[in-house]
């Protein structure tokens, strides 16, 4: 298996976290999203993940994209521990909470929206980084209500164990954190960050602990 990623790249993040999890060590190949390297709009990236974004998993001489599709295919693998609970609608929980992040929080404040903020749109960056809080406080709000109410233990988003709701919201934390974002006024999804960024899997996939980190 051959894994794309970027190091600061969120979604890429959240694959990390989930392979550290499982035990698996995919070959790790860099994709460099910055300007004006810009690897994922090269053929040679395109070939491989023609949406241009990061993550991509190579496996069976297939690219799966997008990091839930990867994720739910890992559970599937290599099923311990599981990401998801057992009953059909708690998975259906964890799942919704990890697609606040993927959906309603990421898309918005992605590197390539950002960047299309910037340029044509012409929005100077106080303009940009008021949009990027916007969306954090917005989704943040929502979580921390549904993680106070489905936390078992404060460490947890749901329950008492990992799941995959876990793995989305610590790279959403680091972005925030990373721009500045207020927040204070979310201190379930604190603690419950605080305690997952000090396990080694979650530790072991960090930006900064990446080789190509800069």
């Amino acid at each position: 298996m051959k894994l794309y990623h970027f190091f600061r790249s969120s979604a890429a993040y959240r694959t990390r976290i989930a392979f550290n999890l499982k035990g698996i060590q995919p070959e790790m190949i860099d994709v460099d999203l910055r300007a004006p390297v810009s690897d994922q709009q090269k053929p040679e990236y395109r070939a491989v993940n023609p949406q241009a974004l990061v993550p991509a998993l190579v496996v069976e001489d297939t690219t799966i994209a997008q990091s839930l599709a990867i994720i739910e295919y890992l559970d599937e693998v290599y099923p311990e521990p599981p990401l998801f609970p057992r009953s059909p609608v708690n998975r259906a929980r964890v799942r919704a909470m990890a697609l606040a992040v993927a959906c309603d929080m990421h898309p918005l404040n992605n590197l390539r929206v950002l960047n299309y903020l910037r340029a044509p749109l012409g929005h100077d960056e106080e303009t940009v980084n008021a949009w990027y809080r916007h969306w954090i406080a917005v989704g943040f709000g929502g979580l921390e209500q549904e993680a106070r109410r489905a936390t078992g233990d404060g460490r947890h988003m749901f329950g008492q164990s990992v799941t995959i709701a876990d793995v989305y919201i610590v790279p959403q934390m680091f972005n925030a954190r990373r721009f500045k974002c207020d927040v204070e006024p979310y201190p379930t999804l604190r603690g419950i960050c605080a305690h997952l960024e000090a396990l080694p899997a979650f530790a072991k996939a960090a930006p900064e602990a990446q080789p190509n980190a800069s």
